[in-house]
């Protein structure tokens, strides 16, 4: 049988309002409230609302035969609860149907894994309790921003004890492989990977309105004869997408929602195929193997790395700048600018930024700038002053000090964990690491004393 697992995206950014270098210092709001709102309204009535009821009717018209997922980034909550909480009531809604599955991300929607650890995790542990606050459930399968993963990042995320993960079925990851089977992360085994299978659904979120592709108009009885074209052997066929496809860049008069609607009638009418959400096909299939990811892959573009995001000078400073500020955020307890750091840390910022569009004379989707280094410019402005309020809140010596406390005790750590692998070993025994750290710690406590002597000697002298 074939699995088919639906997952949808909802994430919106911030957008900045026009911050000019005099404003630096003067003036501490940085956001364009009006787009923001319009934007939000005009997503909720085109798309979340329509598509949500669609989903609601389909759960109870197949009982339990259709469901699907989401992640919901901790942006998007809080604009839908300020802007439109109608949107929130209805996945409220889906959420009592045990049909739809909520899923983790960082709440910041941020690049946070690529750049510092700590903060990605406590991100994704605000983030859960974000979803379960709002939604009643705890998520167990993680899905990262834009799709980004490695082997690095599946481990940590299995360290914090998540079962499954979703990944891109990038050509460079796979090879000769199928983006139809379940796989495991190639650190942590225990970790499932659930890859997308990107040509099935950029058919529907990328190409669904365009007039000009061969494939057009794409119909649910067209679609489900590509479903059929996938080997009978390979258990489940991944679609993942960002969930304004259903009426946002496709209009409702593309016939988007029609096709939402009709598609599960038409895959549920053949007895091979079956909806399942990411934790369930996690649970019920087994790895046919580990899957070795050593750089970072993404959903997009058609090199699925990450330069969408870090691929040119100008988007490096910036998230340098960005997580320099991760000592002093750290100390930081003023929630306007713990709330300025989460909405700052969007990876549609530096997405803006990106170059190789703009040279093809493309534009991001939504994109409020005309030029990348337009983007850049007002970006660095609102860091600049966010930074500035930033020292102005948390004394930089006493960051310092405790950033190299940190540090050493990380280092006193790391040197205790390898005094018991060579005494594991049999390299060395208890006594003589004992014996060694002992023998250390004298040293240390003899050296200043030694300084001192000195010292006086030179006095006398």
């Amino acid at each position: 049988m074939k699995n088919i697992c639906l997952y949808f995206e909802l994430h919106q950014p911030v957008k900045l309002r026009r911050y000019r270098f005099f404003d630096i210092g003067n003036d501490h709001y940085y956001y364009d409230d009006y787009a923001n709102e319009s934007n939000i309204n005009r997503l909720a009535h085109t798309c979340y609302l329509p598509a949500n009821r669609i989903l609601l009717d389909l759960i109870k018209k197949y009982k339990g035969k259709f469901s699907v997922a989401f992640s919901i980034s901790g942006t998007m909550l809080d604009q839908l609860k300020l802007y439109a909480p109608e949107v929130i009531d209805s996945f409220k809604e889906l959420a009592k149907t045990k049909h739809v599955e909520f899923l983790a991300e960082t709440s910041a929607h941020s690049l946070a894994s690529l750049r510092n650890p700590e903060e990605f995790k406590r991100q994704v542990a605000q983030q859960v309790k974000n979803i379960e606050d709002t939604f009643g459930q705890v998520p167990v399968v993680f899905r990262n921003t834009e799709l980004i993963y490695s082997d690095y990042i599946g481990e940590v995320v299995s360290q914090m004890g998540f079962k499954a993960i979703l990944s891109e079925g990038a050509k460079q990851v796979l090879g000769w492989k199928s983006s139809n089977y379940l796989y495991c992360n190639a650190v942590e085994p225990r970790l499932k990977v659930l890859m997308k299978n990107y040509a099935l659904s950029d058919d529907i979120a990328l190409r669904f309105s365009n007039q000009a592709w061969d494939s057009w108009p794409l119909t649910a009885d067209k679609f489900k004869s590509w479903l059929d074209g996938v080997p009978a052997n390979e258990e489940v066929i991944n679609l993942f997408m960002n969930y304004e496809a259903f009426g946002g860049v496709h209009s409702q008069e593309s016939g988007i929602l029609s096709f939402l609607s009709s598609l599960p009638q038409v895959v549920l009418c053949d007895k091979n195929y079956a909806f399942t959400t990411p934790s369930k096909a996690a649970s019920a299939l087994q790895p046919v193997s580990a899957i070795h990811v050593p750089n970072p892959t993404s959903w997009v573009d058609e090199e699925r790395d990450v330069t969408a995001w870090l691929g040119n000078e100008m988007q490096n400073e910036a998230v340098d700048k960005l997580y320099d500020l991760v000592p002093l955020v750290e100390q930081c307890t003023d929630q306007s600018l713990l709330k300025d750091w989460q909405y700052l840390q969007s990876s549609d910022h530096f997405y803006y930024m990106g170059t190789k569009f703009f040279a093809n004379g493309a534009r991001a989707y939504n994109n409020p700038y005309q030029t990348p280094y337009e983007a850049f410019i007002n970006y660095m402005n609102v860091l600049t002053d966010f930074a500035q309020r930033l020292r102005q809140s948390v004394p930089s010596a006493n960051v310092e000090v405790e950033t190299l406390q940190k540090t050493i005790a990380q280092q006193q750590k790391e040197i205790q964990d390898l005094e018991k692998q060579l005494v594991k070993a049999g390299i060395a025994t208890k006594s003589a690491v004992k014996k060694t750290t002992t023998k250390s710690k004298k040293t240390e406590e003899k050296e200043p004393a030694k300084a001192t002597t000195r010292k006086r000697t030179t006095t006398k002298k």
